[in-house]
């Protein structure tokens, strides 16, 4: 039961850290909308997070001992993943944010970062529904 639980759970903060990343992209291109030469960026996010959970084993995890340990902040890096979107329709200046998708996408990667969290909590309440006497 103990395992089913880890590996649910990992799973869900490796999609959540990655949703969270490619949030942070999204975010990156809209702000540079205007920026002579700017390419726009993203993640494939199905493939990136097949690679990390096939990645995360144990052995390759840093344990930490004390509150005092940092972090090695490799969560969710995303650094090697990362794709340049060919534009549809290239502007003057090489710029090749697309306004109207880049809304989009942001749009629905926040819907599913939200199904996401509002997915846990659920196994979370059903889990303490479980353990409490009734």
């Amino acid at each position: 039961m103990v395992s089913k639980l880890d590996k649910t759970l990992n799973f869900h903060q490796q999609a959540l850290g990655l949703r969270a990343a490619r949030q942070e992209l999204l975010a990156s291109n809209i702000a540079n909308s205007d920026t002579p030469n700017y390419k726009a960026k993203d993640i494939d996010f199905s493939s990136v997070l097949r690679e990390k959970l096939s990645a995360a084993s144990p052995s390759t995890v840093l344990s930490t001992t004390s509150p005092m340990h940092i972090s090695n902040g490799k969560e969710h890096d995303v650094g090697n993943s990362i794709l340049y979107r060919v534009p549809m329709q290239p502007s003057v200046d090489g710029n090749t944010v697309d306004m109207d998708s880049e809304r989009t996408r942001f749009a629905d990667n926040s819907v599913k970062y939200d199904a996401s969290i509002s997915f846990v909590s659920m196994q979370f309440r059903n889990l303490m529904t479980a353990i409490q006497e009734r």
